[in-house]
């Protein structure tokens, strides 16, 4: 599978991923454990909803 998560927007993912989480931990929301989905498709480049919706946010040079 090809990478559709932009550099940017993977260190976004993983600053609000590492926020949310901490703060569930914490012992805020429970919706706040979506910051795992964040920190995994940060790592990985590939982002499930992006794909579905056919959004590539890397620019291809050509």
């Amino acid at each position: 599978m090809k990478c559709n998560v932009s550099v940017i927007d993977r260190i976004i993912r993983f600053i609000l991923g590492i926020g949310l989480t901490t703060w569930s931990i914490a012992g805020g929301p429970n919706w706040g454990y979506i910051g795992i989905y964040l920190l995994i498709t940060s790592g990985w480049g590939l982002c499930f909803f992006y794909g579905i919706f056919k959004i590539n946010t890397i620019k291809e040079l050509r």
